[in-house]
């Protein structure tokens, strides 16, 4: 059985990309510093699959800790989510931004090379092409400087990675996934952010739920059909499936060179309003929302082109948009009771 360590394994994407893990067949380690998450869901991912996997709470910004941990677990492939993602606090707190993502991939990469890791999946974003020219973006759209210190990490961190595999010889395959929405079916793990959301789906849920006053919409003055931003959204359940492709690429030395990149996307690009429509007809509720100023550092509009995802890696999305928005709000429901 091979050993996968997933960093940040307790948050929304690592939640469901440990289960999908474990349902493979894979033995999951976790290193997660609960910084944007709840212990609560390590049971819940137990509970969903029958395996509590062996988690680590360590901050990797601690070099030592970091290694430390690899010198006393064998590890076969990484599965990199650790990182701070909210686009607006990150043009607030550039520098806490640049520290964390930076120096936690940095030690990571270090610890890989020392301990003979071979396999490492980046967890990147579509943030990376900044407000592309052309829609749908696929993997040859040229990379534009990010609008927010957030997507200057990750494009950065494809950087720093693109350098390391070809001097240390090793493969990564960097995803760059668009904007997770859903949850489980078992409604036991979904998106629960500390604070205030700063993702559309929770802040319309925790609407829903009475939690928030109204929802914010961020700008109604952009170039598109209804004024407001437009973005792709996939299933986070799909997203899971897809890093456990990527890892099966890498272990059975299917990569075409030694980073890959890939985009995971829905194909479709949605307005602001039109997801606060598909969650309410998907739901017969009404959310309450007002028209706010546009949010620095958010751009007009990104959809994703991922016909080289479903040629290299045989993967496509496959549940619409309807169910996650029926599984975002039953995940909410649940943590409310």
């Amino acid at each position: 059985m091979k050993n996968i360590l997933v960093t940040g394994g307790l948050g929304y994407i690592g939640s469901h990309t440990v289960v999908a893990l474990q349902k493979a067949g894979y033995r999951v380690l976790i290193i997660d510093d609960l910084s944007n998450t709840q212990i609560s869901v390590l049971g819940h991912i137990a509970t969903i699959t029958g395996v509590e996997p062996d988690l680590h709470i360590i901050d990797l910004k601690d070099q030592e800790a970091t290694n430390h941990f690899f010198s006393t677990n064998a590890i076969d492939g990484i599965i990199h989510f650790a990182a701070y993602k909210a686009v607006g606090e990150s043009v607030e707190k550039p520098l806490m931004y640049y520290r964390n993502n930076l120096s936690g991939l940095i030690n990571l990469l270090e610890a890989m090379e020392k301990y003979h890791t071979d396999h490492f999946i980046f967890s990147s974003s579509c943030t990376v092409y900044g407000q592309a020219d052309q829609m749908p973006i696929d993997e040859q759209t040229p990379l534009k400087r990010p609008e927010a210190p957030y997507g200057k990490t990750k494009h950065m961190g494809e950087e720093i990675i693109f350098d390391f595999t070809n001097a240390a010889a090793k493969n990564a395959i960097a995803l760059r996934y668009f904007n997770p929405v859903g949850a489980h079916t078992s409604a036991l793990i979904g998106e629960l952010p500390n604070g205030i959301p700063n993702n559309l789906i929770p802040y319309i849920s925790q609407t829903a739920a009475g939690i928030r006053k109204r929802l914010g919409v961020f700008g109604n003055d952009y170039e598109t059909r209804d004024g407001t931003a437009i973005r792709d959204y996939i299933d986070v359940n799909d997203l899971a499936d897809a890093h456990v492709k990527a890892l099966n690429r890498l272990l059975n030395k299917e990569n075409k060179s030694s980073l890959e990149y890939f985009n995971l996307g829905s194909g479709t690009g949605s307005t602001v309003l039109e997801m606060i429509q598909a969650f309410e007809k998907a739901n017969n509720l009404k959310i309450p929302y007002e028209i706010k100023e546009r949010r620095a550092g958010d751009i007009q509009e990104a959809y994703a082109d991922y016909t080289l995802a479903k040629k290299e890696l045989n993967w496509q999305p496959k549940i619409d948009l309807e169910t996650s928005m029926k599984t975002a709000w039953n995940f909410e429901k649940r943590i409310k009771e």
